[in-house]
This record gives structure tokens, sequence and C-alpha cells, in this order.
């Protein structure tokens, strides 16, 4: 909701949220800072960006030539007659299994992805315009849950899909099951549930932020006409949050198709589940024999993040800044 500043006429003694000690002059930290950013040229930036796509074009040049290419001479060196696709050949034979490694990874990161993008819009409306007991300390635990370290938490987790969980109550010889024993250790259901629980707070966190710095006006219209708090979410909040959504989808899905650590520890040595990540890292094979075959496939686990990257880099630095201003 826009900020209104204070008037002789209107009386209002609140403050404008557009202004503050460090917003006025040009002698605070802030602005400094922010003049300095704006002073740097649109193609210096460019330049950084085209620097760091130099390691990629290597990459993908060196997945096209052979082993002798590859130790002999530099990728900047190649010709047309060193380029092959054998090397493709054979990180999607059979034997490799590739291709059933990247399904493996689509089958961890797509839900992890979509799940707590569903389970925290949810919960960031309620935060934001749901009037309810103990909303603020409920928001502030739930925030205060990515100050948990993930590396903590791995083995605990992977007990509990192994063996379930339960409380042996002391003095009664009784024994409370709190979570069945599901037999999740070494699938991939078991990571896509850790992802998802690691994600929730920062997701409610961010979506919480933008939703809330939506006007006002328009929730109070959407009551008067008899919408309920279901139809303004999914009438209202979502079409107005695809920038924060998408943000964040971008985030989660980069970060669960790279993950290593918490495959590794709750899909372990399963070979029919083993994600792509896991796989690249055996594919040298003993003694780093087949070493020549990494940057095809380094670059096949690359390119699909890629793509959702730049699919949807529109709403990146929309959503970023998500709820940072009124109005």
């Amino acid at each position: 909701m826009s900020a209104v500043t204070p008037t002789a006429a209107s009386g209002s003694t609140e403050p404008s949220s557009f202004s503050g000690p460090d917003d006025q002059g040009s002698g605070g930290a802030v602005d400094k800072v922010y003049g300095f950013l704006r002073r740097i040229p649109t193609g210096l930036l460019w330049l950084i960006v085209l620097v760091w796509l130099i390691p990629t074009l290597g990459l993908f040049i060196n997945s096209f030539r052979d082993r002798t290419a590859q130790r002999e001479s530099g990728w900047w060196t190649t010709t047309p007659d060193d380029l092959t696709f054998q090397n493709y050949q054979d990180i999607f034979n059979a034997q490799a299994g590739l291709g059933q490694s990247l399904l493996n990874t689509a089958a961890i990161a797509i839900p992890a992805t979509i799940i707590p993008i569903a389970i925290a819009a949810f919960a960031a409306y309620g935060f934001a315009w749901i009037d309810f007991r103990g909303r603020k300390p409920l928001f502030i635990f739930t925030v205060s849950l990515l100050a948990i370290p993930l590396q903590v938490a791995l083995i605990p987790l992977l007990q509990m899909f192994n063996n379930g969980a339960s409380y042996t109550l002391p003095g009664l010889d009784k024994t409370i099951v709190l979570v069945p024993d599901f037999d999740l250790a070494g699938t991939t259901t078991a990571a896509w549930l850790t992802h998802t629980g690691f994600a929730m707070p920062f997701a409610i966190f961010l979506l919480h932020n933008y939703i809330s710095s939506l006007p006002k006006d328009v929730f109070e219209a959407a009551r008067i006409d008899g919408a309920d708090h279901f139809t303004i979410f999914y009438r209202l909040v979502l079409p107005l949050s695809i920038p924060v959504l998408a943000a964040f989808a971008i985030f989660q899905f980069l970060w669960t198709w790279n993950d290593f650590l918490i495959v590794n520890t709750m899909i372990g040595a399963n070979p029919d589940a083993q994600p792509t990540t896991i796989l690249i890292a055996n594919l040298a094979g003993d003694f780093g024999r087949n070493e020549f075959i990494l940057p095809s496939a380094a670059f096949v686990q690359a390119f699909i993040p890629i793509v959702v990257f730049f699919a949807l880099q529109r709403y990146f630095v929309r959503g970023l800044l998500a709820g940072s201003v009124k109005g």
C-alpha cells in the first residue's frame, strides 16, 4: 500500500515509509553505496557475465573431445576434427545409466520445489492477512528454523526414515509411536522430503514479505464483495505473487537439482535411485581412468538448471526485491 506523507491538513503523525535518516542528504553510508552501485557501467556487468561464461564454454567444448585431446591440449585449441559424440554415447549407455539418473534427479527436484511453494504460499498468506492468536510468535519461530544447520539433522532424519520414531514413557514401560516406519531410507522420497522440510522456513519468510506488501485496499474490497480467504488467496494473491513464486522456484530447483550431501546421505549406494550428482562422482572409475567423460556428464547435469534459470530470469530480480518496499 502506498505510503502517505503527513500533512498539516491530515493531522497525521505517522512518518512516511519512504523517508528515514539514511535516505536524506548525500552523506549517508547507504547513499554512498547506492550511488556507487548505480554508477557501475552496464558494460562492465556484461563483461563479468562473459568472464563467468568462459568455464561453461570450456566445459561444453571439452565434452566433445576424446581423452587424448583433453590431456594433450587446451579446449581453446580445439578444431572441428577433434570433436566427437562418443563421450555422450558412453554416458547414456545402459552401463553408465545417466538417463535413469536424470529421471531420479527430477523425481527429487520437482516435488521438492512444488510442495514447499504450495504449502508456504498458504502459510505466508495466513501470517500476513489472517489475524489469529499467536500469529507473531509462530512466525518468529518458523523463521528461526533457518538457523538450524542442515548437517546436524541429516542422521536423525535418516534414522527416522529407516526405523520411524518412538518415545518410551519413563517408569511406565510403554512406547508411543510418533512416526511409523515407512522404510524410506535409500529412496528418492526420503531426499525430497528432507529438501522440502529445510526449504519451508525460507519459503514462508520470502513469500510472507511479498504477500504482506500487497495493497490492503484490494483485500478489503474483496471481503466486502463476500470473498472468503480461499477465494482471495486463489483469485488475488497467487496471480499477484508470480514473481516471488518464480524466484523461489529458481533457488529451490537449483539447490535440489545440484545437491549432493542430502541425496548421498538419504539414498547412499542404492543404484536404482541414484541422482546425477552421485552418478557423476562415480563415473571417473578406478584411478580416474574415465575422467574424460566427466565434462559431458557435467554439462548434461548443468544444462537443465541453465534452461530453468533463463526461462524464469525475468522474474528473478523482481522476486529478490519482493517486499523490500511498499506500494
